[in-house]
């Protein structure tokens, strides 16, 4: 296997035609074609279907490619510093759980770089869609939280995926309320003292599993339980309705403003905030101030004070 191979099967994968690709590479179809042959003979899979209307990538052939466009994109990024002494833009992208506290700690992070050219990207999203993102390389790192419930489930998952957790800081479990909640006030709540409202949580699409609930307490019988797919709708139904999440209780009031609680519930469950990256890969500059950032949230770690900052 060799990088000149692995560029012409991205190419092809791009230009889904073997023809179109020649093209593209300057080389004649024949060639282009014998050299995609003795790539799938040296990894001893079938990359691309071909047929009468061009070529797709099979099963197999995606995941492959998926490697092939990391080392391809890192060659022609080193190719454009070294050789052609071009000056590379800074990129930084993750993916995380709908928390307020990890867009602060991107917000601080991109406000530490006055850089010309950058592309950063930040995507709040399901469970599943962050290890997808990650293993993809669509995000560098992926935050969410393991506890004694999901943690066996949520540990295979990554590691089937090439992935692994990293944690940060444990944190105690809260509900998070309107400020008008009637319970806002309260020092501490039990889940039978919530009952009469609605119990809000995040929706994980095709992929309801419990173990990827965003909240603890996902098998509970809750009496009212209404689904959400954004943070600011969430939101809007605590003030509008009542109701309440739980969470790790790291409020933003920079971000999120002044009408929100979080107050400790009556529980032992104990949320471990981290982060998940690829298995072997070296976090880059921007990711490790990324991290150093999400550290400086863990106002709510075990033995710690009550935050006072936002999730």
């Amino acid at each position: 296997m060799t990088l000149q191979q692995l560029i012409y099967a991205v190419t092809v994968a791009d230009q889904h035609s073997m023809n179109r690709a020649a093209q593209a590479l300057f080389i004649s179809q024949s060639s282009l074609s014998a050299s995609i042959q003795n790539l799938e003979q040296a990894v001893g899979l079938t990359i691309f279907n071909r047929t009468n209307r061009g070529v797709t990538l099979t099963p197999e052939g995606e995941e492959f490619l998926v490697y092939a466009r990391q080392i391809v994109n890192q060659y022609r990024l080193a190719e454009e510093k070294y050789i052609y002494k071009k000056e590379v833009r800074k990129s930084f992208s993750v993916s995380s759980q709908h928390y307020t506290f990890a867009v602060k700690a991107f917000i601080e992070m991109a406000r530490r770089y006055s850089i010309d050219e950058y592309a950063f990207g930040i995507y709040e999203c399901k469970t599943a869609e962050i290890i997808e993102h990650v293993k993809n390389y669509k995000s560098e790192l992926g935050v969410l939280y393991m506890d004694d419930f999901n943690r066996d489930i949520l540990q295979k998952l990554l590691g089937d995926n090439g992935l692994e957790f990293c944690p940060l800081f444990p944190c105690r479990t809260y509900a998070f309320l309107a400020a008008g909640h009637p319970l806002a006030g309260r020092q501490s709540l039990a889940l039978e003292e919530l009952a009469p409202y609605p119990c809000l949580s995040f929706d994980q699409g095709g992929n309801q599993t419990f173990y990827l609930a965003e909240e603890v307490y996902s098998t509970y019988h809750y009496r009212q339980i209404i689904k959400a797919s954004d943070r600011a709708t969430l939101l809007n139904l605590m003030v509008g309705l009542n109701g309440y999440t739980l969470c790790s209780g790291i409020l933003c009031e920079e971000l999120n403003g002044n009408g929100y609680r979080v107050v400790p519930l009556q529980s032992d469950k104990i949320m471990q905030i981290g982060y998940i990256k690829r298995q072997g890969c070296v976090i880059s500059a921007l990711g490790e101030v990324y991290i150093a950032e999400l550290k400086k949230c863990n106002v709510n770690v075990l033995g710690g004070p009550t935050p006072t900052e936002a999730e």
